[in-house]
C-alpha cells in the first residue's frame, strides 16, 4: 500500500513544516529512545573490531577449532574492511530509496546473523565469509543509522550527539578488549570455546538493540520526500504529544515562513543523485574526501597495529596489550565526549579544523621523537592519547558533516559513498603500510609511518578552513536544500541548484 500512495504522489506539490516542528522540539526521552535504539550500533562495531584483534593470537593455536595462521588473520580483518564498504555502497543506495527504518532493521539483522555464524567457524573460508557478512551489516548501518539519527535530532544539539554517538564506537573497542582477558583464560573457558563466546555476546547486545530500534519511526523527513506525508504528519504529531506529555511544556507555534515547499518524487534516479556531489558541491565533495582519508589513514594503521608496536619496540607482553588498547578506547571516547558540545557553539569549521590540525601537530612530534630516540612505553602512550583524543572528534565529525551537506535525498548514499572511499583508500593503504614499517624492526621506519599520517590529517584540516560549512544549529534543508524542493531560493544573484557552489554565506 505504501508503495502505491508514493506512485500515486509522483509530482505532487505540498507545503510542510515538519522539519521545522522536529527541530524546535525540546530534549526529551523520546530522543534518549532513539540514541539507544540507533547509536548503540557504534559499540558493537568497536567491540567486533577489537575482539578480532585480540583473539587472533589464540586463532593460530592448534586448540582453537579452526587453526588460522598469522596471513589469514590480515586476510580476516581485510574481508571485514572490505564489506563495510561494499555494505556502506548496497545499502546506501537502498537507505535513501525504501526509508531508513527498513534498512536500519535489516542491516542489523544481518550483523547478527552473521556473527553468530562466525562464532560456528571451523575452516578459514567460512570464517571470512562470516567477516565480509558482519561488515556488510555494519557498513550498511553507517549509511542507515547516521542518516535517521540527524534527521530525528533538533538541530541545535545534532552535532554534540552525533559525535558522541560516533565516538561510542571506542566504548565497545574498551569493553572488547577488556572482555578478552578472561574469555582466553584458559582456566575458565577451554581453547576452543572462549573465543566463540566472544561473537555470541555481541550478538546478544545487537539482539537488544533490535527490540529498542523497532520502536524507532521511520523518519518523517524521508516520508514526506516520498509522496506519503500523512504518515509524516501522523508520526510528527505523535512525537510531539510524547514529548509534551513527558515535558509539561506547551510547544511554541511553527511560523509560516518555517514551511518548505517540496515536489514529491517515489524515486530519484541515482544519476541525479551522483550529479549532486559532482556538479552541484565539487568542493562539499573534496571536503568530505579529505575529511574520511585523512581520519581513515590514521585510525586504521594505529587501530590495527599498535598492539603488534607495543610488543615489538616498547617490550609489552600479549596479555597486557587489551589493557592499553582499552585506556586508548577511553581517551577516543572522552574526546567527542567533552569536546561535542563545542561543535554546536564554536562552530563547526573552527573545531573540526582544530581536532584535525591539532592531532596532526601531535603525530608529527611524535614521529620527530621517534626518529631521534626510544621513549620509554608511556611517553609513546601519552602522545597516542592525546594524538586520539582530538582525531576521534575530528573523525567522527567527519560523519556528521558529509550527512549535513547533500541534500536529504542522497544522504544515506552520500555518507556510504565517503565511507567506503576513504576506507578504501586510507583504511587499507594505512595498516599496509605500518604493517610494512614495523617488519623493518626499525623504530625509525615506523617514526616516518606517524609523520605520512600528520600529513594526511593535516590535509583535512586544510580543506575544513577552505570549504567547511557553517551547519551548527541550522536545519538540514537551509543546509542543503531537497533536490525536490519546489523554489530554489535566490542568493547573491546565484540560484542555489542551479549547478553552483552556494555562496559564501552558506559555507
Amino acid at each position: 500500500m505504501a508503495t502505491e500512495a508514493t506512485a500515486a504522489a509522483e509530482g505532487n506539490e505540498i507545503e510542510t513544516k515538519v522539519p521545522a516542528r522536529l527541530d524546535r522540539l525540546p530534549w526529551a526521552k523520546w530522543h534518549w529512545m532513539v540514541i539507544i535504539g540507533l547509536g548503540t550500533v557504534w559499540i558493537l562495531d568497536g567491540l567486533e573490531v577489537t575482539i578480532i584483534g585480540s583473539i587472533g593470537d589464540r586463532l593460530t593455536e592448534g586448540g582453537s577449532g579452526i587453526s588460522l595462521d598469522a596471513s589469514q588473520i590480515g586476510s580476516a580483518a581485510a574481508c571485514y574492511v572490505a564489506g563495510a564498504c561494499v555494505g556502506a555502497l548496497f545499502f546506501g543506495q537502498l537507505t535513501d530509496r525504501f526509508g531508513r527504518k527498513k534498512l536500519f532493521l535489516v542491516t542489523l539483522g544481518l550483523y547478527i546473523a552473521a556473527t553468530v555464524a562466525t562464532g560456528f567457524a571451523w575452516t578459514a573460508w567460512y570464517f571470512f565469509a562470516c567477516r565480509f557478512l558482519t561488515g556488510m551489516g555494519i557498513g550498511g548501518e553507517y549509511a542507515a543509522i547516521n542518516s535517521a539519527i540527524d534527521e530525528l535530532i533538533p538541530a541545535r544539539l545534532r552535532g554534540r550527539v552525533d559525535l558522541i554517538i560516533n565516538g561510542s564506537y571506542w566504548v565497545g573497542a574498551s569493553v572488547g578488549a577488556l572482555l578478552t582477558v578472561p574469555l582466553l583464560d584458559t582456566s575458565i573457558f577451554a581453547e576452543d570455546f572462549g573465543w566463540r563466546l566472544a561473537f555470541l555476546i555481541g550478538a546478544v547486545l545487537g539482539v537488544g538493540i533490535l527490540i529498542v530500534r523497532k520502536n524507532v519511526p521511520e523518519s518523517p523527513r524521508w516520508l514526506f520526500i516520498h509522496g506519503r506525508n500523512d504518515e509524516a504528519e501522523q508520526i510528527t504529531g505523535e512525537i510531539e504529544d510524547e514529548v509534551r506529555a513527558e515535558t509539561g511544556e506547551e510547544l511554541e507555534e511553527v511560523p509560516d515562513d518555517a514551511k518548505l515547499t517540496i515536489h514529491q518524487r517515489a524515486t530519484i534516479p541515482f544519476r541525479e543523485i551522483a550529479s549532486v556531489a559532482i556538479h552541484k558541491y565539487p568542493k562539499r565533495t573534496i571536503l568530505g574526501l579529505s575529511l574520511f582519508v585523512g581520519q581513515a589513514f590514521i585510525y586504521n594503521a594505529v587501530t590495527f597495529d599498535l598492539g603488534t608496536i607495543l610488543g615489538e619496540f616498547f617490550n609489552v607482553g600479549s596479555g597486557q596489550v587489551p589493557l592499553y588498547i582499552a585506556v586508548f578506547g577511553v581517551s577516543n571516547f572522552l574526546g567527542p565526549l567533552t569536546l561535542g558540545r563545542l561543535f554546536d557553539t564554536v562552530g563547526r569549521k573552527a573545531m573540526i579544523s582544530l581536532c584535525y590540525l591539532t592531532s596532526a601537530a601531535l603525530t608529527a612530534a611524535l614521529g620527530i621523537l621517534l626518529l631521534s630516540t626510544t621513549p620509554s612505553t608511556w611517553v609513546f602512550m601519552a602522545f597516542v592519547l592525546a594524538i586520539f583524543y582530538f582525531a576521534s572528534s575530528g573523525a567522527s565529525a567527519a560523519y556528521l558533516t558529509v550527512s549535513e551537506i547533500f541534500p536529504m535525498e542522497s544522504r544515506a548514499l552520500s555518507i556510504a559513498f565517503f565511507y567506503a572511499v576513504g576506507t578504501g583508500l586510507g583504511g587499507i593503504v594505512g595498516p599496509l603500510l605500518f604493517g610494512e614499517l614495523i617488519n623493518t624492526g626499525e623504530l625509525e621506519k615506523v617514526a616516518l609511518g606517524f609523520l605520512l599520517g600528520a600529513v594526511v590529517m593535516a590535509v583535512g584540516g586544510i580543506a575544513e578552513i577552505l570549504f567547511g560549512v557553517n551547519a551548527e544549529g541550522k536545519t538540514l534543508e537551509s543546509i542543503a536544500e531537497p533536490l525536490s524542493a519546489a523554489k530554489r531560493r535566490v542568493q547573491s544573484g546565484a540560484e542555489v541548484g542551479s549547478g553552483q557552489e552556494p555562496p559564501a554565506a552558506m559555507v
